[in-house]
């Protein structure tokens, strides 16, 4: 028995889709897996797929009011998505603007698809006046968390992501879902399917855990006083 698992990575999952009709797949998605055509229903997915839908896009507006309450005197703000994965950047920079707007925010979007484009993104920020980025759920921005929060101290911009593991390597913030979460029902579907079962008989799971992780040591770094109702909404502070 043969099981395709395509843990946090939309267009993978949808590679997988295209691969093969046969094969039992299990997806982990940030975005509405009924929306994009994964799956015809998240009760019933019918097909040879199911999986696990997360929140992460759904949130991106909050991180941007987060980012609002730490600087508010910021009024521009960037967010950083990859153009190569078009579903997912043209949904959370949609979503962006009308947060900016309600909250009063000017938002610019910078895009970066390989390594060789964070320093432009990062060079940018300064011309364009932006005191704070937001950076978008993306599976290519995942694996690169530390990078990306080694450039943002460097360049001493406060940024927000999705993922604990930015914030552990000297980000400022992260607001998303629980990885061991999402990755604990992926494994568990994993199992069964390779125990006989059917992924249209299994229904789509909704990881619905959001962690907010505040690194304090950043923020004195950046000139930064984290407001007491921030932390207290904290999940984990790092000193």
């Amino acid at each position: 028995m043969r099981v395709i698992a395509t843990p946090e990575s939309t267009p993978a999952a949808f590679a997988a889709k295209a691969a093969t009709t046969t094969i039992p797949i299990v997806f982990s998605v940030g975005v509405d897996p009924v929306a994009v055509g994964l799956v015809a229903s998240l009760n019933r997915p019918g097909g040879n797929l199911t999986g696990v839908t997360n929140l992460n896009a759904e949130i991106l507006p909050k991180r941007l009011e987060l980012m609002h309450e730490l600087v508010p005197t910021a009024t521009t703000i960037a967010l950083l998505v990859n153009p190569s994965n078009p579903l997912v950047a043209e949904t959370e920079s949609r979503d962006a603007q009308t947060a900016a707007r309600t909250l009063g925010l000017q938002l610019h979007v910078l895009h970066a698809s390989t390594d060789r484009d964070f320093d432009t993104v990062f060079a940018s920020l300064a011309q364009m006046r932006a005191v704070a980025l937001v950076i978008n759920t993306d599976v290519f921005f995942n694996s690169r968390s530390e990078q990306l929060a080694a450039l943002a101290l460097r360049h001493t911009v406060p940024a927000i992501f999705q993922y604990r593991e930015f914030v552990a390597s000297g980000g400022l913030m992260s607001y998303g879902t629980s990885t061991t979460d999402v990755f604990h029902q992926v494994g568990i579907y994993t199992s069964r399917l390779l125990r006989g079962e059917s992924p249209a008989d299994l229904p789509v799971q909704q990881v619905t855990k959001i962690e907010l992780i505040i690194n304090l040591k950043t923020a004195r770094t950046l000139g930064l006083t984290v407001p007491l109702s921030l932390l207290g909404r904290a999940d984990e502070v790092i000193e």
